[in-house]
């Protein structure tokens, strides 16, 4: 007999039990597809109406098509200690030592006597490899969007940034970096401060290690969500078109420009924004690693001419 079970109820189970089963097993790229198939990572909801004009020799008329929302797994940001060991085993390769990037680690040994030291992470930024997979889990729910990243692709190798991500150069004498209290990730008067996006590189204050690890991967992740950026990267960004609108610059906290789903040290079925609340899972050799969602509304092109779109309230 058929199973009336609905096939995106019974991939969420899957992941769900996935996750929990590969916690503390290497993050690899199967592991890495499979958490793309997350019902609450991919929040997926009608939002509106689209409009188009559509003409053949008998005259024309007005179509309409639904608009949808629904965020898509772009990226995979790492954030690791040591240089050229990306957790993400399969791509460990295109972030290797080179004569400008060499060595890693803390200048603290997580002491709270020591929170004046620095750390550092490294970073990368690379297409989540889940597209075949995600696009057919998305399509389950009705229309689907596509995203921004190309699988494998890599958008930002800070072993390729050495300038910024190492010297911060020139990000330490921006206003954003001069500043306390601007582009932030968390706030002083909530007692629960990670740290600054500015300046972008990979050196900060933080006795946690897991906070230290996101706060680098919101600041990748900045990165590359803007264009004419003063580093070495490519910008993870999609063009508008008519029936398409695609994410645009990441902020840190504001849920609907990007969230993050952790895939390690813990898998995670669910995500959430920098700073969150709960139990933060520690590296034991400083390895951590992101899914970067990003929400897009798109609608089903149903005419040659777009009219516009009306959304609900």
């Amino acid at each position: 007999m058929k199973s009336r079970i609905p096939r995106r109820l019974r991939l969420g189970a899957a992941i769900a039990l996935l996750c929990g089963a590969t916690s503390s097993l290497a993050l690899n790229t199967a592991s890495i597809v499979a958490s793309a198939l997350s019902p609450d990572c991919l929040e997926y909801r009608v939002v509106g109406i689209c409009y188009w004009l559509y003409c053949t020799w008998g005259g024309c008329s007005v179509r309409t098509s639904i608009k949808v929302r629904h965020y898509v797994p772009d990226a995979v940001v790492s954030s690791y200690t040591n240089t050229g060991e990306n957790p993400w085993i399969e791509v460990r390769a295109v972030s290797m030592p080179n004569p400008t990037a060499q060595a890693g680690g803390d200048g603290t040994t997580n002491h709270d006597n020591e929170n004046n030291l620095a750390k550092f992470k490294n970073a990368d930024v690379i297409g989540h490899p889940a597209t075949l997979a995600f696009s057919e889990f998305a399509a389950s729910f009705g229309y689907s969007c596509e995203g921004a990243g190309s699988a494998y692709m890599p958008y930002l190798l800070s072993t390729l940034d050495t300038l910024a991500w190492r010297y911060n150069i020139p990000e330490a004498v921006y206003p954003e970096a001069l500043t306390p209290g601007m582009r932030e990730i968390g706030a002083r008067t909530t007692r629960n401060l990670w740290g600054a996006v500015y300046p972008r590189g990979g050196f900060l204050h933080q006795t946690d290690d897991h906070k230290a690890g996101a706060v680098v991967a919101q600041r990748a992740g900045d990165v590359v969500t803007r264009r004419g950026q003063l580093h070495v990267y490519q910008p993870l960004l999609a063009s508008s078109r008519d029936g398409y609108w695609p994410a645009g610059a990441l902020m840190e906290t504001d849920a609907s420009t990007g969230k993050w789903q952790e895939l390690t040290p813990r898998m995670s079925s669910s995500c959430t924004v920098f700073p969150r609340n709960g139990f933060l899972t520690q590296a034991q050799q400083g390895d951590y690693a992101w899914a970067l969602w990003r929400p897009y509304s798109c609608c089903r092109r149903r005419g040659q001419v777009f009219l516009g779109s009306v959304d609900f309230l």
